[in-house]
């Protein structure tokens, strides 16, 4: 008998697994994948050739497997205060996941597991300090009902300093509607209440402050129209290289890195442009985080063709207040921004306008 009942009870253990995580669980799943991911940069940037780079390319940790134990670890439990912080490491890091369905549209990889979190947040989470964090990653989650959410957590939150939060993330996620009057000052207003609210909170070792600050000079700065910062630096070669060299002509500067694993797509689309616009003022220039080394031997195998600087500590990137990559600014002759975001189909439409017009 009591055999029988220890076989029903492994049974009934094997069958019907224990529904609710712990924070200990997803603890253990964004640390593995965060030392994964260290090491395999580590070991990418001191690849000798760019043969054994690409190789070590290909190993990059998955962090589509990781989004998902981790959304399988804290979905049953939503309602409890301690998924907030792995639900933001969720969100931040499964920002750039997709699929395609039969005929090749995207959606998010997380979308039904982002909607989830926001609704879950709203319902039971609103009132908690501790869903700073999570307002921020919003931003980085590629989420079509990011912006409500937050609007609402900035309006509703009886915690200020999570409005503050929650209205800096509106200001960060506007940048990309366009560069209008009215939601230049919505955004102006947006960063007000962050800086007045929650200037001191830190999120992920950066105060709001300097966030609000960066966003700031992005508006002054780098928005459409603007005359582009000049930058001075080196080249793979340890050349000196200035922005202000290429002045007349059309420019496409791409701020990449090849840590983001896979770029075959990005490098085919610089090289089709480079061809379509061949024998015009027009060229691409690269802003890497790669070392001199990398892009030296990323050269010699033919897979860049292009001037790059080298920017391994990211200082020229700082300058433009770049916080993710790949990203693309447009400009013409005079360095005026016509375009800044994604690389795409987009970014070549906007180079033949501004050729056009030239």
């Amino acid at each position: 008998m009591r055999f029988s009942l220890l076989l029903a009870s492994a049974l009934a253990a094997t069958v019907f697994p224990a529904l609710a995580g712990t924070l200990q669980q997803a603890q253990e799943i964004s640390n593995s994948y965060d030392r994964d991911f260290k090491m395999w940069v580590l070991k990418l940037n001191v690849a000798p050739t760019a043969e054994e780079r690409n190789k070590i390319a290909l190993e990059r940790p998955d962090a589509a497997s990781a989004a998902k134990k981790m959304w399988a670890v804290i979905q049953p439990d939503l309602a409890q205060a301690w998924t907030l912080q792995p639900a933001a490491w969720l969100l931040k890091n499964s920002g750039k996941l997709v699929t395609r369905d039969e005929v090749g549209n995207t959606k998010p990889m997380m979308a039904e597991a982002s909607a989830a979190i926001r609704e879950a947040a709203l319902k039971n989470h609103l009132a908690n300090k501790d869903l700073a964090p999570l307002c921020l990653a919003m931003v980085a989650s590629n989420d079509s009902g990011a912006l409500p959410f937050l609007e609402k957590v900035e309006k509703e939150s009886p915690n200020k300093q999570v409005q503050g939060v929650a209205a800096l993330g509106v200001a960060m996620i506007m940048k990309h509607l366009s560069d209008e009057p009215e939601v230049m000052r919505r955004r102006l207003t947006m960063l007000r209440k962050a800086i007045i609210e929650s200037s001191d909170i830190e999120i992920n070792g950066v105060s709001v402050a300097k966030l609000a600050e960066d966003e700031l000079y992005i508006i002054q700065y780098l928005s459409k129209g603007r005359q582009a910062p000049d930058l001075n630096g080196t080249g793979s070669g340890g050349q000196p290289m200035k922005l202000s060299d290429y002045a007349g002509k059309v420019v496409v500067l791409l701020f990449w890195r090849s840590e983001e694993g896979n770029n075959a797509p990005l490098l085919d689309m610089v090289r089709a442009m480079r061809e379509r616009f061949a024998g015009k003022p027009f060229e691409v220039v690269g802003v890497s985080r790669d070392p001199k080394e990398i892009l030296r031997s990323m050269q010699s195998a033919g897979e860049i063709t292009w001037p790059n600087f080298s920017d391994p500590e990211n200082k020229l990137g700082a300058d433009y207040r770049v916080a993710g990559w790949p990203l693309v600014y447009v400009l013409d002759g005079e360095r005026r921004i016509h375009y800044v975001g994604a690389m795409g189909s987009f970014v070549e439409l906007t180079a033949a306008a501004v050729l056009e017009e030239k």
